[in-house]
Parts: C-alpha cells; structure tokens; sequence
C-alpha cells in the first residue's frame, strides 16, 4: 500500500430541513506505509466519516485522497468498490455478519457479494484465518458466538484477500477488556505481520497507548499535534 496523502478535504451533510453543515475540513493528513495510526476525538467529531471517506466509502465535496498514485476521488463508484475490494480489509464495530450464516461463509461473504470464484485455496485461507484469530468455523451460526468471538470473525473475514490497508472503527468499543486485549493483540500483530498499513478509529486508552500515532478531530478539523 503506497502513501496517504490528504489534501483540503471537504464532507458536508445535509440536515432534516435541507441545510448544509460541515462533517470534515482538513486541509492536509500524511500516513506511511505501513504506519499504524489512530484517529481519536468526542462523539461527532468525524472520525467515522474520515475513515469511510480514506477508505473509499464516502466521497468528500471537495479535496483529493491519493493512496499512492491513486486518487480515490477521481474514481467512479464502481472503480472505488473495486479499489477498495483489493486494497482495504474493514472491520466494523458492530461486525456485520450475517447471523443465519456459519463463521466460515461469513469470512467469504465479500467474496460472494462481489461475484469472484471461492475455491479450495480460498477456503483452506477463510479456514487457516479463523483459526489464526481462534474463532470457531464449523458451528452452524455466528449467533451462536461470543461478541469476543464475533469480532475476531469480523477480523479474520477483513484479512481474507491480503489487504495494505487494514481499518478498524471502533474495533473494541462493545467488548469486555479481556476481550478487547486480544482483538488488539490480533490486529496490531497483522498489521506486523504483512507490512499492511492500519488505521483504527478508538476511544479505547488501551488501544491508543499502542499506535505509533494518533490524529485528534474535533468539529471535524485535525488538531495540531
């Protein structure tokens, strides 16, 4: 995964009655390679709708985000899911799996969404990552797990295709500390591991402590640092 550059970066909402109000105004933000970095700040600050916008999900009013020597804001909708489908592996707070499905069929779920070929290679790895995050595949359902359980699916079903970016919201946030330290644990190791670049948005002090840095947003602005 190349650099990040961010520069003048603008995301604004609409309202309930059509107004237009400012989520983010960044003028610049800079991540390595490799870097592990968490983005910190009180509850409405941006973080959440800077994470979707560096990973593709979201796209700002105005500004460029170059990953590299791509400019995801250039992209079309398709050409960013495409992008982030190769590059980025997301872990969500609260999981989203599918509850009726088996630990193993939700680590390949993207796989299916996106229409590619999962053969034995690819399963033997969904197999190999649940182990790797002690999750258990071969029970029917993930509603069967423990939320601990749960998220370290989530993290297995993230890193399936190899990503360089790794990003994390609120990865912690609705875990026991037990179970918190292990989720960090795993996504701190890989990261190690593949030379992925991870960016983890957290209020987790414990999560924090461990980065390498940590960008603070308030009112959806970078304070200096």
């Amino acid at each position: 995964m190349g650099a990040l550059r961010v520069e003048g970066l603008g995301l604004t909402y609409a309202s309930a009655i059509g107004e237009r109000f400012t989520v983010l105004d960044i003028d610049r933000m800079e991540i390595e390679p490799g870097a592990v970095v968490g983005i910190t700040g009180p509850s409405g600050s941006g973080k959440t709708s800077l994470l979707y916008a560096l990973t593709g999900i979201e796209k700002p009013d105005r500004g460029s985000i170059r990953w590299g020597d791509t400019d995801i804001t250039r992209l079309s909708e398709r050409a960013r899911d495409g992008w982030r489908r190769d590059n980025v592996g997301f872990v969500f707070q609260d999981f989203h799996l599918i509850p009726g499905m088996s630990p193993l069929m939700n680590v390949l779920l993207p796989r299916t969404f996106d229409g590619l070929f999962i053969g034995p290679a690819m399963r033997r790895r969904a197999h190999e990552l649940l182990e790797l995050v002690r999750a258990p595949s071969s029970r029917t359902s993930v509603a069967l797990l423990s939320r601990g359980e749960q998220q370290r699916v989530g993290i297995a079903r993230a890193l399936l295709n190899r990503p360089g970016l790794i990003a994390a919201d609120e990865p912690t946030a609705s875990l026991d500390a037990d179970n918190g330290r292990i989720v960090i644990d795993l996504l701190l190791g890989q990261a190690q591991a593949t030379g992925a670049t991870l960016v983890i948005v957290t209020h987790d002090p414990a999560l924090l402590a461990r980065l390498q840095r940590v960008y603070h947003l308030r009112g959806g602005k970078l304070l200096p640092t």
